[in-house]
């Protein structure tokens, strides 16, 4: 896919200085950058680079002046770094402009979609799926019977949709993710042998939603797992059965969640974060990296540990855990002393 100078500073409403006909394939770091590619120069760190570096386009800040030669065309713009971020997008929506049902795919009965789906290869639509307009579902992916897809939603290589399952407008969900399998719900009898309960809900995943890779969303056992609009999931997350989060909540890879614990809008979580199930964390909480979550926490705590405590308390706490063995000696010498 190339493009000019020209055309890419009519989507910046951009200046050309240089080539207007130069034309790009690639992106590059300005340090970095060879013929063919695109870079950008926002940061005066690395402003030398723009005498040599052999990208054939540079968007720069229309506040620049070269103080000696340049190879490359030069794309004003008033931000270099937000046009560059822009272009980035830009070039993203077009990359996945695809369109029409490739071959072979199978479409069961009474399935309805609206306009330029694409649907990959090798993909598995099942029974009273309604797909809204402009939906995207790469190649070998499989969506359940009585499927709703909204509007915009992208679904990468290799997704799951189980059965029941509502996703919203604008979604985003990655390659390797399940939506909607069982809650690992069992039941043991007097002899320890477990039997499972039926997992008769679904997974509701609202408006503005990105799913990261191999990330998985169990459906309900009764009722509904809810993602609220516009929550973020990093990679390699476990969220259990009838789990709630809230409005433009984030949380990061291998983060687990236990089933029917309620988390609140606007959180931040980190990575291997525990959260047993049962309990509410409120809106605004921040709960650090490799925590251990086994109480409710109120609005706005910020915690860290396992078990998890209040980020303050813990900082002064671990301060007295690395001097443990400092402390034990010295009570070991006053104890010598009393005797004495």
């Amino acid at each position: 896919m190339k493009f000019t100078a020209e055309q890419i500073a009519g989507i910046l409403e951009g200046e050309v200085v240089g080539n207007p006909q130069a034309e790009v394939f690639k992106l590059a770091k300005i340090e970095e950058g060879t013929s063919g590619s695109l870079t950008f120069l926002a940061n005066p760190k690395y402003q030398q680079y723009i005498y040599s570096t052999q990208a054939t386009i540079t968007i720069v800040n229309r506040t620049f002046e070269p103080e000696a030669d340049i190879f490359t065309t030069l794309i004003k713009v008033d931000d270099a770094y937000k046009s560059f971020s822009k272009l980035l997008e830009y070039y993203n929506q077009v990359k996945l402009m695809k369109s029409g049902i490739e071959q072979p795919s199978v479409v069961s009965e009474n399935v309805t979609y609206g306009e330029n789906l694409y649907l990959g290869s090798f993909c598995y639509i099942g029974k009273n799926v309604r797909i809204g307009n402009n939906v995207k579902i790469y190649p070998n992916t499989f969506v359940g019977d009585n499927v709703i897809i909204g509007d915009d939603t992208i679904l990468f290589a290799g997704v799951r949709v189980y059965s029941e399952t509502e996703i919203g407008n604008g979604c985003t969900i990655h390659s390797g993710s399940i939506i909607g399998s069982d809650g690992f719900g069992f039941v043991p009898n007097e002899e320890g042998i477990y039997s499972k309960i039926p997992q008769i809900g679904n997974v509701i995943i609202e408006d503005n939603v990105d799913i990261g890779s191999c990330t998985t969303i169990d459906r309900a056992t009764l009722g509904s797992t809810i993602i609220k609009k516009g929550v973020k999931l990093d990679n390699q997350i476990q969220i259990a059965h009838n789990v709630v989060i809230g409005e433009n909540t984030v949380i990061a890879s291998q983060t687990g969640v236990a089933g029917s614990t309620k988390i609140g809008s606007n959180c931040v979580i980190g990575g291997q974060v525990g959260i047993v199930g049962h309990i509410t964390i409120g809106n605004g909480v921040r709960i650090q990296a490799q925590s251990g979550v086994g109480k409710s926490i109120s609005d706005g705590d910020i915690i860290q540990g396992s078990p998890a405590l209040a980020y303050n308390d813990f900082n002064k706490s671990y301060v007295h855990f690395r001097n443990f063995p400092k402390i034990v000696s010295d009570i070991d010498e006053l104890k010598q002393q009393i005797k004495q």
